[in-house]
């Protein structure tokens, strides 16, 4: 084995991918599968979960060391179960990808809806952090395993969007728990960090990034295109060598509460 197959090596490990069957999750899940890691995919819908298996079987060859889980990951009960399906169909998981998350709409402040923006919460804040990392770090203090936790922060995390106030809020939270429990999880070994992208395509921003009819940019993605000081968006796959080296933990094995910014130079703008 080369010393870079030794650093960057995930043999025999097992990463939940939580929201894992969106864009940015099976790109993830790609890294972490080409690095020699089994790869269980937790999504809400069957339909979607059976897609992202389906891509990385065949894109990877991945057969045998993939595994979905219909799970829900706001609900305790069900990401308990399904750790316990993941555990059995594979191996007891050492990486936990927390990838659950997106927006619902955009609004001035004072016409915000508050059922809406308390649900982007829950979606990014609650689902997407709080009760997946509660239920298998408390397995992984039990057991003694020391695991590796990676949240999904964003540019919101850092600076505020306009008009997505609940995902602003959600985003600057986990951001914040990302600190808190690395330091808290720390005494016992576990590890918590972030990758921050920064605007890349998919399902839930193309229309509100690319004009549909035309292909040209929305003003909405002109104006971040003229943020980014690589004046283009992100490829997914250019999210793997940050997640690879937080998962691996010879690569960053004294590296924790640290959030990753892959944004093409977009919170380095400056006039």
């Amino acid at each position: 084995m080369s010393y870079l197959e030794e650093l960057f090596s995930l043999e025999g490990q097992t990463a939940i991918v939580a929201g894992g069957a969106g864009v940015i999750g099976v790109n993830m899940s790609q890294a972490l599968l080409k690095a020699g890691a089994k790869i269980a995919v937790w999504s809400r819908t069957q339909t979607s979960i059976d897609q992202a298996l389906d891509q990385l079987n065949r894109d990877d060859g991945a057969s045998g060391s993939t595994f979905g889980c219909r799970v829900d990951t706001g609900v305790e009960a069900e990401v308990r179960e399904a750790l316990k399906a993941t555990e059995a169909a594979l191996t007891t998981p050492e990486i936990l990808i927390n990838a659950v998350g997106g927006n619902l709409g955009k609004a001035p402040f004072i016409q915000s809806d508050l059922e809406q923006f308390e649900e982007v919460l829950k979606l990014n804040l609650t689902a997407g952090l709080m009760v997946p990392t509660k239920v298998v770090a408390s397995y992984w203090i039990e057991k003694k395993i020391q695991g590796s936790i990676i949240n999904l922060t964003s540019m919101a995390s850092y600076m505020p969007l306009s008009g997505v106030w609940g995902y602003n809020a959600a985003k600057a939270g986990v951001l914040n728990l990302t600190l808190a429990t690395a330091n808290e999880f720390a005494p016992y070994g576990i590890r918590v960090n972030a990758i921050a992208p920064g605007f890349f395509l998919g399902k839930q921003n193309r229309a509100l990034l690319i004009d549909q009819k035309t292909g040209e940019y929305t003003d909405r993605g002109k104006a971040v295109i003229a943020h980014t000081p690589f004046k283009r968006f992100g490829e997914p796959q250019e999210l793997a060598g940050a997640t690879l080296y937080l998962a691996s933990a010879k690569a960053s094995g004294f590296v924790t509460g640290v959030s990753i910014p892959v944004d093409g130079g977009y919170l380095a703008f400056n006039i």
